[in-house]
């Protein structure tokens, strides 16, 4: 049985897009070789948890309201359809598609998620007027997480 040689460094580029897209698994295949790069997503979590009790102890005014919003969903929050990275703008250094005040129409475009290299436009499920943005542009979402809330 022959030993497929392997790219160290293929091996790190790889482990760094999966920490800057948010993504847990990539695989790269060429004609009889493959690299498959997995992240666990209980480690990142744990390592997490003992930086919340510091930031509770420096302000723990601001920390105790910030956890009590997610625990009861807005009626007007517009969840994201899909994982992703989130674009508040169709470019660079352009206008965001949506500000805070503004009213949209149904069906109006409010913002890009990028998946595999696709972007999709995800738009106003119902007309209403943007109260709060909850993303920012360039950062990961999961499914179901809220982008915005839409009154």
């Amino acid at each position: 049985m022959s030993q497929v040689p392997f790219d160290p460094a293929a091996i790190r580029q790889l482990a760094a897009i999966l920490t800057e897209t948010g993504l847990t698994e990539i695989e790269i295949a060429e004609k009889d070789s493959r690299i498959r790069v997995v992240r666990a997503l209980a480690a990142p979590a744990a390592a997490l948890v003992p930086a919340a009790p510091v930031a509770a102890v420096a302000a723990p005014a601001a920390i105790a309201p910030a956890a009590a919003e997610p625990a009861a969903p807005d009626p007007g929050a517009v969840p994201s359809p899909m994982v992703g990275v989130v674009y508040l703008s169709p470019e660079p250094g352009t206008a965001p598609f949506i500000t805070v005040g503004q009213t949209v129409a149904a069906g109006q475009t409010l913002l890009l998620i990028e998946a595999m290299k696709t972007f999709n436009q995800i738009k106003a499920p119902r007309a209403g007027t943007v109260t709060r943005i909850l993303v920012s542009s360039g950062a990961p979402v999961e499914y179901g997480e809220p982008l915005l809330i839409l009154e």
